[in-house]
């Protein structure tokens, strides 16, 4: 993990700040997901079917997507930071399927750093990528606000 100062963020403009620990994708995880959304389409949550017809279930992408704070809790860290709000996001994209059983990691790269009223206005680049696969699942642009202690 990754320890980075406030004052250090706009030095990191353009590198990649890192890449989670694998997880791996539940069914239990994904059936929740689909109890807390509504969405129970049978490619996510009929394990018989989705196996017989796409070899096995796959992950809701929004799923996929709503990981992303938690991969970057295990890629990196602030010093001299009161809180960091989600600011929304400039561009989402569901490159390929996360097979139920697969696992995925998250690289972080920082496109942007400004400071914007007291805070940073940091803009990075989270792209999903799933275990033996060549195609990313997720790549995102999130947008986050980072205050001062």
């Amino acid at each position: 993990m990754r320890e980075l100062a406030l004052a250090d963020l706009p030095s990191l403009v353009g590198q990649e700040v890192g890449v989670s620990d694998w997880l791996e994708i539940t069914q239990d995880r994904v059936n929740r997901f689909a109890d807390a959304t509504g969405d129970h389409q049978w490619i996510h949550i009929d394990v018989e079917r989705a196996t017989k017809e796409l070899g096995s279930p796959i992950a809701h992408g929004y799923l996929v997507l709503s990981l992303i704070p938690f991969l970057a809790r295990n890629i990196m860290t602030y010093s001299g930071v009161s809180r960091g709000i989600n600011y929304g996001s400039n561009k989402v994209r569901f490159v390929s399927p996360v097979p139920v059983g697969s696992r995925i990691r998250m690289r972080v790269k920082m496109l942007s750093c400004e400071s914007r009223g007291g805070a940073f206005l940091v803009t990075n680049e989270c792209t999903i990528e799933v275990e033996n696969q060549d195609r990313p699942a997720c790549v995102a642009e999130t947008i986050g606000l980072i205050y001062p202690a």
